[in-house]
């Protein structure tokens, strides 16, 4: 996902790069869709749901196909990624979370969508207390971030490899396996997770394990079963509520 953040911010030129991807891949955007769906099952129509990070808005567009009664914005610094988002017919703001915050009104909000950016955000801790701020009380976020205690990077730690979604540049990749960079500034791990978002006042309701399109194909099938063991799947997918 794109980098939420404000035009003083030296990280501004590498999400404004073309070569950096801005869109969810479809296995995430489905899936996210599919998790909403069920947190708004019960809500009634016209559900305001926000999209922060939201990049070029391919996860937003088909979380709205799913959820065609409820109605979505999404938000994102990136001018190039925003303009993308139109052209699919996403009502979008350029807004940041490290900085000014989102221009949306206090307890407003009845879903917050953070899908896979928490971890290229700078101040993760103004980020998540904007989100509480615009959720309604009981509103819910909904937030996926690669998991830093993922089986394999158990494994790589152990022979002393670089985990697989860390960074140490912005350049290139150093000690892991990969060739892309993604930016990632933070990792998390659940317990982490958990303890993070308590401390803004949102309470973990669920929480999932989801696979990682990158994996070699031999070892995809034990991927899938990690999802089982969500402490140590590729994804972390997180459900919380406004308490």
């Amino acid at each position: 996902m794109t980098q939420l953040t404000t035009d003083d911010n030296p990280l501004a030129d590498f999400y404004e790069d073309p070569a950096v991807p801005a869109s969810s891949g479809p296995d995430r955007a489905i899936r996210q869709a599919k998790m909403l769906a069920r947190v708004l099952s019960t809500a009634p129509a016209g559900a305001r749901v926000l999209d922060v990070g939201c990049g070029d808005g391919f996860a937003t567009e088909v979380a709205a196909r799913h959820n065609p009664q409820h109605r979505f914005v999404g938000a994102d610094w990136s001018a190039r990624s925003l303009a993308i988002a139109r052209q699919r017919g996403i009502a979008v703001v350029r807004a940041g979370l490290d900085g000014p915050g989102l221009p949306v009104g206090t307890a407003s909000v009845d879903a917050v969508i953070m899908s896979e950016v928490i971890e290229h955000l700078v101040d993760t801790d103004s980020a998540v207390e904007e989100a509480c701020r615009v959720l309604k009380p009981g509103g819910s976020l909904l937030l996926s971030t690669p998991n830093l205690a993922a089986w394999y990077n158990r494994l790589l730690l152990l022979a002393g490899v670089q985990p697989v979604f860390s960074e140490v540049s912005l350049r290139s990749v150093f000690g892991r396996p990969g060739s892309q960079v993604a930016g990632h500034l933070h990792m998390f791990t659940l317990r982490a997770l958990r303890e993070f978002l308590g401390a803004y006042g949102l309470a973990t309701v669920t929480v999932a394990g989801a696979r990682y399109h990158d994996v070699p194909v031999p070892l995809r099938p034990l991927d899938r079963l990690f999802c089982h063991w969500p402490s140590a799947a590729s994804i972390l997918l997180v459900h919380a509520r406004k308490k």
